[in-house]
């Protein structure tokens, strides 16, 4: 799973590492970012490619009446998203979710009362994109637009079952060359192996 991420490289370094640039308007790139806060985050659509967009963390379908959903849709499991009534009708509306390190908790007892918090981060901490479905939900109460994400998610490889010990799941990572095939609507081609983890003292 994937809960909280964080993006610390600058709003430059941003628009020059995907080619896009950033919208008109936008608050500042960098941040610490909590899914259960249902933040706006930077991220690159399929039908934008070349702009780095906000839009808000928690994926809210097009049928749902209200907002509460998002609290469910933070994550996706790429294993089971086509028969999801959630985001089956988002299979072809996908994006990127730019970060620099993203945080998982080991369990050191049976019942997870005992955590060890890691950082994990791609190595010299460079700039990945997370895969991911977007939506635009039109809220009923204001007719607002409300762009929403999901970071789609995968089995734990071997290296973060030992960190992810509970759940055993983790975002996936696209491979960068391979950023742009992604939103294409191509297969996947990742890089978590590539992934590096540090103990963090809460």
């Amino acid at each position: 799973m994937c809960f909280y991420f964080k993006l610390t490289h600058s709003a430059q370094m941003l628009q020059h590492r995907f080619d896009a640039s950033l919208e008109k308007n936008a608050m500042d790139a960098g941040g610490f970012f909590n899914g259960f806060q249902h933040p706006m985050t930077p991220v690159i659509t399929n039908a934008a490619p070349d702009t780095i967009q906000w839009l808000r963390w928690g994926l809210i379908p097009s049928w749902a009446k209200d907002e509460t959903i998002a609290s469910h849709t933070l994550n996706a499991r790429m294993e089971t998203i086509a028969e999801k009534p959630a985001f089956k009708n988002a299979l072809h509306q996908r994006c990127l979710i730019l970060a620099d390190g993203f945080y998982e908790w080991q369990w050191l007892d049976a019942k997870g009362k005992m955590k060890q918090k890691y950082l994990l981060t791609l190595p010299n901490e460079e700039l990945f994109a997370f895969a991911g479905l977007w939506n635009e939900w039109i809220n009923p109460i204001n007719a607002q637009p409300v762009k929403t994400f999901t970071i789609l998610t995968m089995e734990a490889n071997s290296f973060m079952q030992q960190i992810h010990n509970s759940k055993r799941r983790m975002p996936i990572i696209l491979a960068q060359n391979h950023e742009n095939e992604w939103l294409q609507n191509n297969t996947l081609s990742i890089q978590n192996d590539r992934l590096i983890a540090v103990k963090v003292k809460d």
